[in-house]
């Protein structure tokens, strides 16, 4: 067997058995190619025999490339996937990829995510999932609470009725006050994925999101995939779902939305409650002063 010929089944495995997204399949593809490259594997088995050290090995290597911490934890989350799957095709009895933490990233107060840390987490939510309609539907809630701000209640009181999706989404929040947010094309793309999947009838009486036995899903749940992606991407505690909508506030504050605008976006009954986040951002922006400006300690 070739390189050519793992790889082959690896991306076929990925498009067609476990139903990953093409932005997913080209990641994952490329750190199983860099693997191979550097061990010379030409066999399952040859995969399946890697350890531990040949992962940190490898992470290394492309931490010498200038890898950032994110994207050496995709690439970790990547390389275990890759060997389970060599494992069960070398015929071995115990599947499990060898035990290996990401790294981590310093931590310090609590802020917001950033922009690619979030779409990072509700990536690695689907890649980290055992079935795959679970991982898009979780990919779908973290997405409509960090690029329309929803809250995770919100999210999940989302009906059939509220399909097909369009290009704004009315919200029913906290004492039934309604509100108008916008829908990015990736939010959309997202849930659609999620419908593609889901092996539930979609009524429009009944949730959106559903639990693996049907039922609506329990906030709880989509809390621990989340936790567990966090952990996988090395991100402080703080990084929570409801961190995501903070983080919405917080960027759209960031690039001059007014704070009448994010109240209306965010279903604040009053302007004080949206006013926390200019102290938010203040507080991010002193933050990076502090870590960039070459005389801030003076």
């Amino acid at each position: 067997m070739s390189a050519a010929d793992l790889l082959a089944q690896w991306q076929a495995h990925l498009a067609h058995g476990r139903r990953r997204s093409p932005h997913t399949v080209r990641a994952y593809l490329g750190a199983a190619q860099r693997l191979i490259a550097a061990t010379g594997a030409t066999s399952w088995s040859d995969l399946a025999a890697l350890g531990a050290p040949a992962l940190r090995e490898q992470l290394a290597r492309r931490r010498a490339e200038g890898l950032g911490n994110l994207s050496a934890a995709r690439e970790l989350s990547a390389l275990k996937a890759l060997l389970a799957f060599a494992r069960e095709q070398a015929g071995m009895a115990e599947s499990t990829p060898p035990r290996l933490r990401g790294p981590r990233v310093k931590k310090g107060l609590p802020r917001p995510v950033t922009p690619d840390e979030a779409v990072n987490l509700a990536a690695t939510v689907a890649d980290d999932a055992r079935v795959a309609w679970i991982g898009a539907r979780d990919r779908a809630v973290l997405l409509l609470m960090y690029g329309a701000g929803l809250r995770i209640a919100e999210a999940l009181s989302l009906t059939g009725g509220h399909l097909p999706l369009g290009k704004v989404l009315r919200v029913t929040g906290k004492g039934g006050k309604q509100r108008v947010v916008p829908l990015l094309p990736l939010i959309r793309d997202g849930v659609a994925e999620y419908l593609r999947l889901c092996p539930w009838p979609m009524a429009r009486d009944s949730a959106l999101f559903r639990g693996a036995k049907g039922g609506p899903l329990h906030p709880g749940m989509v809390q621990q995939a989340m936790a567990r992606a966090r952990t996988a991407l090395g991100l402080p505690a703080s990084a929570t779902p409801h961190a995501l909508r903070h983080s919405f506030a917080t960027h759209l504050l960031g690039a001059g939305a007014d704070l009448r605008s994010l109240q209306e976006l965010l279903g604040h009954a009053s302007l004080g409650s949206t006013q926390i986040y200019t102290k938010v951002d203040a507080a991010v922006l002193l933050d990076v002063y502090r870590h960039a400006h070459p005389r801030a300690e003076d």
